[in-house]
């Protein structure tokens, strides 16, 4: 394994529950919300948190998703 630094900013955080499968939830994130919202996706690395709760295929499965965002402007 080697380190890796998360560069600091900005980040949208997500709770999701669910299949890990359905992709409604970037679908959501990307056409959805990230449009009406007064961010813009940012150039850094996006990433998910899977703790106890997850499952992966489970439907009660959870998870946290993060995509880094700035500002509009």
């Amino acid at each position: 394994m080697e380190t890796f630094e998360l560069p600091a900013g900005l980040y949208a955080f997500f709770h999701y529950k669910g299949r890990r499968t359905d992709t409604k939830i970037f679908t959501y994130i990307f056409h959805t919300w990230l449009p009406h919202s007064d961010y813009v996706l940012d150039n850094r690395p996006h990433f998910e948190l899977l703790g106890d709760k997850y499952k992966n295929i489970d439907p009660g499965s959870e998870e946290e998703i993060w995509i880094p965002v700035r500002e509009r402007g």
